[in-house]
């Protein structure tokens, strides 16, 4: 019997702040929502580990943890349907980081954003570059490929500003797949554009940093209260008003059916008064938020319960993770000394090797793709795609041995011949 592919997502949590409406917006309902898409495989972690790169307070984190664990079970994920664990429950993922570590070049690092931010605003400052620069900071972006290899996911759904750590977990994945065999699969990140970015109540993006945040689960007459406070203009009462710029529509929007939209975008015409449209909004999000607020309360209350559902989804994730990392310390050396020795790692990697697919940005600003064989030799070479998931989509075509699809985006490596190529994308299809 042919097992039906399953694509495996993984989305992780940073704990170090307390739930808002935008984050409900923007990650919790999507990620609740794709959650329950047949074939699929979803995972989702509470990111306990990055928050101490962010974050030295341990009352702030545990707080942040809860508060977090319980809004995703509120909101309706269903810890027996997925993957839902704390990340330090998880042993191998420290371990794995290590593992990474050993394959990732500085210069890798060196490019990553976040680190890039902290030396240019301590240049820009006069400061030395690395000035309050942790090795945290620094590594951050191993801990993110740690956690996205060990659950060989496919697909990560990130905002456009995150997709530079997907493709360095790419990096990394390939540069140990190189030296110890195909033990990793290669992640795409999966970018959403239609996804809402809710404005706050100054009108800036919804966001901790500026102080604009309604949060999630607050008591509803506090909610009441900050969209009160929700910045607007001085048109009076039958004065038409404009929706563009409006944060009161937009984040109406957010919440509403479309049907409630073009309401509401008609009363804006009609000079609706500004206190009738946040009585309104207060409403429409009291009519989605009110049902989950009960299953919040009461799981805040009962840190008992959380602490067992996320002891039990990460049993369940080591299920995965404790035998694959055996698996790669296996790879690596770190063996049992009374077995049998066996051929060296590169002897190892030299008889078992598969042809492999080195992706990769031009300075054209356009992404490619190139297929080599096991010893390095160019078989394939693409031309150039507008963004790393066109090209992740050639690559993932390729590896079914699906090559009409993409036999025109190809040119073929010196002296090497269609039968060839055809050979070796069937051996990876095979896999």
């Amino acid at each position: 019997m042919t097992r039906t592919p399953v694509t495996r997502y993984l989305t992780g949590i940073t704990t170090t702040g307390t739930p808002h409406l935008g984050n409900y917006v923007g990650a919790i309902r999507p990620a609740v929502q794709a959650s329950r898409r047949p074939g699929t495989e979803n995972f989702y972690f509470l990111a306990d580990y990055h928050a101490l790169i962010k974050c030295d307070e341990p009352a702030r984190i545990q707080q942040s943890t809860r508060e977090i664990a319980a809004c995703w079970l509120a909101a309706g994920l269903d810890p027996d349907k997925v993957f839902f664990y704390r990340q330090s429950d998880i042993a191998e993922i420290p371990e794995l980081t290590w593992l990474l570590t050993c394959v990732t070049g500085k210069g890798l690092l060196n490019r990553a954003h976040a680190y890039k931010a902290s030396v240019d605003k301590n240049l820009a400052a006069g400061s030395d570059p690395d000035a309050d620069v942790t090795a945290g900071l620094f590594m951050y972006p191993v801990l993110m490929a740690a956690d996205i290899l060990m659950f060989k996911a496919h697909q990560i759904p990130v905002g456009r500003d995150q997709v530079q750590h997907i493709e360095m977990a790419r990096d990394i994945a390939q540069s140990f797949n190189h030296l110890y065999g195909q033990h990793f699969v290669l992640p795409e990140a999966a970018v959403d554009e239609s996804v809402a970015m809710l404005p706050g109540l100054d009108g800036r993006k919804m966001s901790k940093s500026y102080d604009n945040i309604i949060p999630l689960f607050a008591p509803p007459a506090q909610i009441r209260r900050q969209i009160a406070g929700i910045v607007t203009d001085s048109r009076a009462p039958g004065e038409p008003k404009a929706v563009e710029g409006s944060a009161l529509f937009q984040i109406f929007q957010a919440f509403a059916s479309e049907e409630e939209t073009q309401q509401l975008r008609q009363a804006y015409a009609d000079g609706i008064a500004w206190g009738d449209a946040k009585q309104l909004l207060f409403e429409r999000i009291d009519r989605e938020i009110a049902p989950m607020r009960e299953r919040h309360d009461a799981l805040i209350s009962d840190p008992a319960k959380l602490e067992q559902i996320l002891r039990a989804g990460a049993e369940k994730a080591r299920a995965i993770a404790t035998p694959f990392i055996a698996e790669l310390r296996h790879a690596v050396g770190l063996r049992n000394l009374a077995a049998q020795a066996g051929p060296t790692a590169k002897q190892k990697v030299q008889k078992t090797a598969l042809p492999s697919f080195k992706q990769y940005r031009e300075t054209d600003g356009r992404h490619y793709f190139k297929l080599l064989d096991a010893g390095g030799r160019l078989l394939a070479q693409s031309t150039g795609f507008p963004s790393p998931q066109d090209a992740g989509r050639a690559v993932a075509q390729l590896k079914e041995a699906n090559l009409a699809a993409v036999e025109a985006s190809l040119q073929l490596g010196a002296g090497v011949t269609q039968d060839e190529l055809a050979a070796a994308l069937t051996a990876l299809a095979a896999t």
